[in-house]
């Protein structure tokens, strides 16, 4: 293994696909730290870092899978981009939440008679109740934001990057952090009282 320590990037893809398994560990070994440089950045609604990361690591996988030297392009550059990538889809697919409905839903079957009567021992009533609660409470916390504030919210729930939000809405990136953290503080300041 230590031999292929000194192979390049692009060595070691050939080798990997040529069968040689042991050049994926050398090669994961030397993206692992950029993988975690890159999902610690990002926010994963409803998963932790560990999510994020092996999102990362699926977004390296393909590009083992897909890199085509003869594109001109080094491998760390590409391996960068569809690591990213990976990332940023995983973040815009836990924001969109499609798969919420499926993650709390109430059975209707006999098992009703049993003592938990739904998700966390909850009945269909008591989940309605937290549903009109939760819908109050974001009613409320609307009404606290700018309308500048409610666009950029709106915006990183959809899972879009400082840059992405700050080119959509004509601003710098540092006013969209700062809006971002004016936010924070506010929701802060609201839930403590």
């Amino acid at each position: 293994m230590c031999k292929f320590r000194e192979l390049t990037d692009e060595e070691l893809v050939e080798r990997i696909r040529a069968g040689e398994s042991s050049c994926m560990d050398v090669l994961i070994e030397r993206y692992k730290r950029q993988v975690r440089n890159q999902a610690r950045t990002l926010y994963l609604m409803g998963g932790d870092n560990d999510d994020l990361i092996q999102e990362g690591m699926l977004g390296l996988f393909k590009a083992i899978r897909d890199y085509r030297p003869q594109k001109e392009a080094s491998f760390e550059a590409f391996a960068r981009l569809c690591i990213l990538r990976q990332l940023y889809t995983a973040v815009q697919a836990a924001g969109r939440q499609k798969h919420a409905p499926l993650n709390s839903y109430v059975e209707l079957s006999d098992q009703l008679d049993a003592k938990e009567d739904g998700p966390q021992g909850k009945s269909p009533e008591e989940l309605l109740i937290d549903r009109e609660n939760l819908e109050r409470l974001q009613t409320e916390i609307w009404t606290i934001l700018s309308p500048m504030e409610k666009k950029i919210l709106h915006a990183y729930l959809d899972g879009e990057s400082y840059t992405e939000i700050a080119s959509s809405l004509n601003r710098s990136p540092k006013s969209v952090d700062n809006a971002l953290q004016r936010i924070r503080r506010k929701l802060k300041k609201f839930l403590a009282d």
